[in-house]
């Protein structure tokens, strides 16, 4: 590698490596070398890979050349030299262009007629790139004093206020697929499978010695039937299993313990408990929770309304 253009070829091949791996290898959420340092292993053998390619090469360059007798020696070398010289013609006009420079020769054309201790002044024309970029910043004022302070387009507080609320909109519509970031105003109740298959692991191994493998009651109320101590609904069934229940007696808060994807996972369960027929029920605690425009179904009726009876007549003994 004693070129520079070997040296970009390496750098080109990391780059575009890169950009394959981080753009095709799929990840919930982040970049790819984050969520699995080992690409970084992966990019740098081939960079390895891409080193030893353009030392092979190199290397069998200086043999064949050296295999040359003297004359195609000088041939090849000569070819090189022109070859280096139209590649880099372009680069070379475009930067005598970009500073005006005078060659040493034509010098004599430019230097002034005064001299200070014998030493003398040329007179150079401005760089062309300093020139125009000097006349664009002329441009550009003209045109911010037009917009901002004659015509009174926005000022800097309103562009603050409008870039607020376009960072809230952002950071409303990152929560809905952050998952871990969902919170008892923003969860929604989970239907894949696999996110109820998470919530039932969960629910087995933190809940079920409480309320049972099948959600019938133990300990705990049943989660079966539509009867809710602190209100139904994914949003309270997932503010219950946060902030815990009932304060002295009921359970205990598992926002330490569990994720907010995971909150959300049991709690999704829990709501898919609804319905189902427990080995051994617990009685309703709570009130019926009906969901915002259901009906509430005939013998939840009756049963509410023979619970209220039994209540009155065991006020009316004690009576």
């Amino acid at each position: 590698m004693k070129s520079l253009a070997s040296y970009l070829r390496v750098f080109l091949f990391l780059v575009i490596g890169y950009l394959l791996i981080e753009y095709t290898v799929d990840v919930p959420e982040g970049s790819v070398f984050t969520t699995y340092p080992l690409a970084w292993l992966v990019l740098g053998i081939a960079g390895l890979f891409a080193v030893a390619i353009e030392l092979s090469v190199a290397a069998l360059q200086n043999v064949l050349f050296r295999s040359l007798d003297e004359e195609a020696k000088t041939r090849y070398l000569a070819a090189e030299k022109e070859s280096n010289a139209k590649r880099y013609a372009w680069f070379r006009k475009t930067y005598n262009k970009l500073v005006d420079r005078k060659p040493i020769e034509e010098e004599g054309e430019i230097i002034l007629d005064h001299n200070y201790d014998g030493i003398k002044e040329l007179d150079n024309n401005l760089p062309p790139w300093w020139l125009y970029g000097f006349y664009a910043t002329m441009v550009f004022a003209a045109i911010y004093l037009a917009r901002f302070h004659i015509f009174q387009d926005y000022n800097q507080i309103e562009e603050y206020e409008a870039e607020v609320i376009e960072a809230k909109i952002a950071i409303a519509e990152y929560k809905k697929t952050a998952k871990n970031l969902v919170d008892v105003n923003t969860v929604e109740l989970l239907t894949d499978e696999a996110d109820l298959i998470a919530g039932n692991n969960i629910f087995q191994t933190n809940c079920a010695a409480c309320h049972k493998a099948d959600g019938g009651g133990g300990i705990g109320p049943n989660l079966t039937d539509k009867y809710w101590i602190l209100g139904g609904g994914i949003k309270n069934v997932f503010r219950t299993v946060t902030e815990g229940g009932r304060s002295g007696k009921g359970m205990v808060p598992w926002e330490g313990t569990l994720k907010p994807v995971e909150r959300a996972q049991v709690a999704s369960y829990v709501i898919s408990l609804q319905g189902t027929t427990p080995a051994e029920p617990k009685e309703p605690q709570g009130e019926l929770w009906v969901e915002e425009g259901e009906a509430p179904e005939a013998d939840e009726v009756e049963r509410v309304e023979n619970t209220t009876s039994v209540d009155t007549i065991q006020v009316t003994d004690e009576i």
